[in-house]
């Protein structure tokens, strides 16, 4: 039995203007991952990867082609319908850890379960951190916390609605060597044990080699690696 498709491109192009005309930064791209699959994409800087990564996540919209997630057309949807697919169906983990400063780690992980209208949003989010090694750290602020404790928070909150498709858009670039071995480790673990699918976007080839395939972006356009 074929295992189900979470996450399709179909001749996917995105263009920007620029003063020498129409910029071509993915081109043409056919893409699809199966549930649980494990996938990344690498290339040098300015191939495409965070732009891609971004259409196929629905935060930006395709010049030409389409992009179904979680088996919804996202062209089809307006930018309310892709934010409420998003909310339901997709978890985000970013170099930055994209933290709110003014909340706790605890809080940090409730937010989403709570925009949800989950009531069970504390115990949910308690368990999610514990399950990355932060049960001991739910009172702190992320400004009292390592890089390598941010970015785990990142990940519980990723994780915590167990979302169809996790994107990954170079999660350990911010990270000392050791920290980003135990934040990949952390990473894939999850995605083992969640069956969440799991779409990596690195230069570090060392880390996409531990995906079960590698796309590799050159000039817009992707080929298997």
């Amino acid at each position: 039995m074929t295992k189900d498709i979470v996450l399709e491109a179909r001749k996917l192009v995105k263009q920007v203007s620029s003063p020498e005309g129409p910029l071509t930064i993915v081109d043409d791209v056919d893409f699809q991952v199966t549930a649980g699959e494990s996938v990344a994409i690498v290339g040098a800087s300015g191939a495409g990867k965070s732009t891609l990564l971004a259409l196929l996540a629905g935060l930006d919209t395709p010049t030409r082609g389409s992009v179904l997630l979680a088996g919804e057309d996202l062209t089809h949807l307006d930018e309310d319908g892709r934010a409420r697919l998003r909310a339901a169906r997709v978890g985000f983990v970013f170099q930055s850890f994209h933290l709110v400063p003014a909340l706790t780690a605890l809080e940090n992980v409730m937010l989403p379960l709570e925009l949800a209208g989950r009531s069970d949003a504390r115990p949910v989010a308690l368990a999610a951190l514990e399950r990355v090694g932060l049960k001991g750290r739910t009172g702190h602020y992320p400004r009292q916390l390592s890089g390598g404790e941010q970015q785990r928070v990142a990940i519980a909150r990723a994780f915590v609605t167990e979302p169809a498709v996790l994107f990954a858009d170079e999660p350990t670039g911010n990270l000392d060597t050791v920290t980003g071995a135990r934040i990949a480790d952390l990473l894939f673990d999850l995605n083992a044990r969640s069956h969440t699918t799991l779409v990596l976007v690195t230069h570090d080839r060392t880390l996409a080699a531990r995906c079960a395939r590698m796309w590799v972006m050159e000039a817009g356009r992707l080929v298997p690696g």
